[in-house]
């Protein structure tokens, strides 16, 4: 097995042995964590995400989330500790059968509870559970949370008057947000509804975007030929001198060290 396989194989087991104990621990008041076997009698299910539910950065993420969520009045809940990875980085690393096991266990859990629609904040859950689980007999209409935030602001249902950010920002366009699903606006509105806030772009954006580095279960491996990539991309946001936004939490994660290195 490649060096990426045998990270990738531990670092699965390891999510799966956290969660059988309740290691996604974050939680927000008036939030239903809801557990499998019954029937899902909400509007949607919040797929936290590995990165939303272990990863302190990510982890305000998702309480931030659910908190405009509830602003809005949707009607959602979360698996809490039921919930298991997506399977993702095991298909990206080239490991079919874990990616299988997780996924099969997810779909059959969803289809049996009655699920119908998802959120997601993580690209890679929201295009793993979109554009994959079909294939397994999952079939949900899952959205981003760019999206759908960005639907709740246009009804009238997310009112952010008096919301700022006094911040220069630039948007980091994930791959599998932006290039695989071509959803490149959504957060862009997200963040600019914000009063003082000022957008800049780098000059790689949108169709053209450069990868953080992360994707592809690539986070889980170290580059030792050429700069990495994650570098490149950080040194780039950082010679706008302006603070990085991002949908992506590998993004996060890689950009967050990347300066260091």
């Amino acid at each position: 097995m490649s060096e990426i396989g045998s990270v990738l194989v531990g670092s699965v087991l390891l999510v799966g042995s956290a969660v059988s104990v309740g290691g996604r621990a974050w939680s927000v008041e008036g939030v239903d964590i809801v557990e499998p076997g019954g029937a899902f009698d909400h509007e949607y299910l919040y797929f936290v995400g590995c990165a939303g539910s272990f990863d302190d950065r990510n982890k305000k993420t998702a309480r931030a989330l659910s908190k405009l969520l509830q602003r809005a009045g949707i009607d959602f809940a979360i698996l809490g500790p039921s919930e298991m990875c997506n399977g993702d980085q095991a298909r990206r690393a080239g490991n079919e059968y874990i990616f299988q096991m997780l996924a099969m266990q997810n779909v059959e859990t969803f289809n049996d509870m009655g699920v119908k629609k998802i959120i997601t904040q993580c690209p890679h859950c929201f295009n793993t559970l979109k554009n994959e689980y079909p294939q397994l007999d999952g079939h949900y209409e899952v959205v981003h949370h760019s999206q759908l935030l960005t639907d709740l602001m246009d009804n009238g249902q997310l009112v952010l008057t008096g919301a700022s950010f006094e911040e220069r920002v630039t948007y980091h366009d994930s791959c599998y947000l932006g290039r695989h699903n071509d959803v490149y606006m959504a957060p862009r509105k997200v963040i600019g509804s914000l009063a003082g806030i000022d957008i800049v772009e780098m000059p790689r954006n949108g169709t053209r975007g450069m990868c953080c580095g992360a994707g592809g279960a690539r986070m889980w491996m170290e580059e030792h030929v050429g700069k990495n990539v994650n570098v490149e991309r950080a040194q780039e946001a950082l010679s706008l001198h302006a603070r990085i936004s991002s949908e992506g939490p590998a993004s996060a994660l890689d950009a967050g060290f990347g300066p260091e290195r």
